[in-house]
């Protein structure tokens, strides 16, 4: 990985770093369907005017098939599972569950595309999920079933993702990053409307939860996909997924510096833990050293 793709992954991380955020804050008033529905479709919808002005309709004709599933399993279920999980997990226990996005990324793409592990990416990954638990370890442990059943949802989420890399490294090489972020957010838009329009609130919705969707929508969605499949095309699916090592320590860098929350000596440690596991398991580290 170069230094211009170790950029983009911070980057992603991020904007990433803040969805949970936005998440949380918006969930209340809109409900889980209603709320993806709304992350979904004012993505696409601010796409597809990029993909009319750049004229990118032959990569998106050539793939749709593919593209649409990829909508399924890395757009309409990780989200609708993880809005579900808003109502009853904090949200950085949210962000460590999905730094579990990369186990699961690296082990489905060694078993379905032999992609190799090497020791190194395997201690990385290793140590980047160690320092995940030990930044939120004391809300692992639940009695209430339904966070129980809010961690279970957010755990299939991050299965759903690591399927989604794979398939993407598989299905859509050449793909165009935009046509594949455009069709996969329409694909998801078609699965979510009919359960978004059933459970649509009946009660007002403020203007700080519509804030929140909109830069849900707009910048966790559209922006970073686009992102994310350009990291897919240049790094690989495996490797891609490594960012969610990122995501909890930039959540509590915005929580420090926009909400005023403390950032003590257990947060640092717990953020060196995930930066080196990055390293690691993206092969940055490795390929630093060996020149």
């Amino acid at each position: 990985m170069n230094a211009h793709d170790l950029r983009n992954l911070f980057l992603l991380a991020a904007i990433w770093g803040g969805s949970f955020l936005f998440m949380s804050v918006a969930v209340s008033d809109f409900g889980a369907w209603p709320l993806m529905l709304i992350r979904v479709g004012v993505a696409a919808l601010a796409l597809w005017a990029v993909i009319w002005w750049q004229k990118k309709w032959d990569s998106l004709c050539q793939f749709w098939r593919p593209i649409a599933f990829v909508g399924v399993v890395n757009a309409a279920i990780p989200f609708t599972l993880y809005a579900y999980a808003a109502h009853y997990l904090p949200t950085g226990t949210m962000a460590v569950i999905n730094a579990m996005t990369p186990l699961f990324g690296a082990l489905i793409a060694r078993i379905w595309l032999h992609e190799h592990l090497s020791l190194s990416r395997f201690i990385g990954l290793i140590i980047g999920f160690s320092g995940i638990i030990f930044l939120v370890y004391e809300k692992l442990f639940f009695a209430d079933h339904h966070q129980s059943l809010a961690v279970l949802a957010s755990i299939i989420a991050t299965f759903s993702y690591g399927i989604a890399a794979s398939f993407s490294t598989k299905y859509l090489k050449g793909a165009d990053s935009i046509a594949v972020t455009t069709g996969s957010l329409t694909s998801a838009t078609l699965c979510i409307l009919p359960f978004a329009v059933w459970y649509w609130p009946t009660t007002p919705i403020s203007a700080t939860s519509w804030g929140a969707a909109l830069a849900l929508a707009l910048l966790c969605t559209s922006v970073a996909y686009v992102i994310f499949y350009r990291l897919i095309a240049t790094i690989g699916g495996a490797k891609s997924v490594t960012v969610t090592f990122l995501v909890p320590p930039f959540g509590i860098i915005w929580g420090v510096l926009l909400l005023g929350e403390t950032f003590g000596l257990n947060e640092l440690l717990s953020t060196a833990f995930v930066l080196l596991g990055t390293l690691l398991a993206t092969g940055f580290l490795q390929s630093r050293l060996s020149k």
